[in-house]
């Protein structure tokens, strides 16, 4: 899932493309240095996923709960440069070989690591979008559909989110 680049109104480039109208909302909570304590009031239910092997069995019960038919995933892992390498906290590729005369295809998803701090809801909003696109590559209305089916607030999750990871920017500039 990467995010948009373009500061916007509340400047963060997190929340770039959002209506100024829903950003109006949240920019006193922004302004005042409450983002972060509002939105851990919100999601106090962290996750115990700190292992690759940890991470792995729950991507593989949310493939198994929701995507049975989805082609099997080679690797699952937690990624430490992701976010700042590739400004995204998650993705989802494909690595085509040749083996003999066929295309074999293994596909690896891979979680930014700070996510191992992050709610629990927020994990399962990105491992969501990341397993749907084992079915749908595009960010289309399809690919949304099918993350609603997995994750009925998904939309809501992901707003928050991107006001999780604006709290913290602000929270760390702030310290330094």
């Amino acid at each position: 899932m990467s995010m948009g680049p373009g500061p916007g109104p509340a400047a963060s480039n997190y929340l770039a493309g959002y209506p100024p109208a829903l950003l109006a909302q949240v920019q006193p909570l922004i302004d005042a240095g409450r983002l972060g304590e509002t939105l851990r009031r919100r999601y106090p239910e962290g996750h115990e996923l700190r292992s690759e092997r940890a991470l792995v069995e729950y991507v593989n019960a949310l493939k198994r709960e929701h995507l049975r038919s989805a082609p099997p995933l080679a690797k699952v892992l937690w990624d430490p440069k992701l976010h700042i390498l590739r400004n995204a906290l998650g993705t989802h590729t494909t690595v085509s070989r040749v083996q003999g005369t066929q295309l074999k295809a293994k596909r690896e998803i891979r979680i930014a690591s700070l996510f191992k701090q992050a709610p629990a809801a927020f994990l399962k909003m990105i491992v969501v979008h990341e397993l749907a696109h084992l079915k749908v590559r595009e960010h289309d209305k399809a690919f949304y559909a099918l993350c609603m089916h997995m994750e009925p607030a998904y939309h809501q999750l992901e707003f928050d989110l991107r006001l999780w990871l604006t709290a913290l920017e602000r929270e760390r500039g702030a310290a330094t």
